[in-house]
């Protein structure tokens, strides 16, 4: 049941079925569906739409002219139960777009807490997201993309489907991924092109100089010792004890579309 100090706007619609917890605020023209749960001190601005199987978490805002919820743009969906789950303190800007999951993807789509969504970023279904990654403008991802925390996907960039961004990864505007972006990288182009670790992003989330000093060494051996993709996975487990590493090679290792590994300014396509 809707509480008691719940704020609707009198042009809004509610279903009776809504579940809006305590602070929820609902602007002017606002569509909230039925099988909707939103936790307490959320917002859903002017003429957004939040709709079906959807719980979101609390201190959440959706803005003006967000639709999130709805059906997913997959010709395979047969209107089968589905569901969107968004974690806490969460924010989407104005036209973002959000869908649920489908049968085929597990039926789910996931977002994690503290993430920002800017203006008209598209996120398909049966997408996990991860906890304080940021979407820049018009940052789209196909459906069942994976993006881990602290990722950053940079403005009208395009994720493929299935793949991956992996952790404190920055994905430079207007970049094209078609195979899995390796954590802590700075991958930017069309197509993808891997360009060293992601230093300023490490930097400002405190990591220490040990840990990028790690870091870089491990991707110079994998770029530019002349080893091939697997001899220098053998040679990174060999010499080094550091946990990112070795969550770097795990990450390779367990990739189904292949990795950008290949190096800025060099032709061809990603290995």
């Amino acid at each position: 049941m809707r509480a008691a100090t719940v704020e609707c706007h009198p042009t809004a619609i509610v279903h009776p079925g809504a579940r809006l917890a305590d602070g929820v605020r609902i602007g002017p023209y606002a569509v909230i569906g039925e099988h909707l749960t939103i936790g307490r001190d959320s917002v859903v601005e002017a003429n957004a739409v939040v709709d079906g199987y959807t719980t979101m978490g609390e201190r959440c805002r959706v803005f003006p002219f967000a639709s999130i919820g709805l059906e997913p743009q997959d010709l395979k969906f047969r209107g089968e139960r589905s569901t969107l789950e968004i974690g806490n303190d969460n924010v989407f800007r104005e036209f973002v777009t959000v869908h649920r999951g489908t049968a085929g993807g597990g039926g789910r789509t996931v977002i994690g807490n503290s993430n920002l969504v800017m203006a008209y970023s598209h996120i398909a279904h049966d997408c996990i997201i991860g906890s304080f990654t940021v979407f820049a403008n018009g940052a789209t991802l196909a459906g069942h993309v994976l993006v881990e925390d602290h990722a950053t996907i940079g403005a009208y960039s395009g994720v493929h489907q299935f793949c991956r961004v992996g952790t404190y990864a920055f994905v430079g505007g207007y970049t094209v991924v078609t195979q899995d972006v390796l954590p802590f990288s700075r991958t930017v182009g069309n197509r993808a092109r891997l360009y060293g670790i992601n230093t300023v992003g490490l930097v400002r989330r405190q990591f220490t100089r040990d840990r990028i000093a790690n870091l870089r060494h491990a991707f110079r051996i994998l770029q530019q010792s002349k080893l091939n993709v697997s001899q220098a996975l053998g040679r990174l487990e060999r010499e080094s004890a550091s946990d990112d590493v070795r969550l770097l090679v795990d990450f390779i290792r367990s990739s189904k579309r292949g990795v950008v590994i290949r190096r800025g300014r060099e032709r061809g396509e990603p290995i």
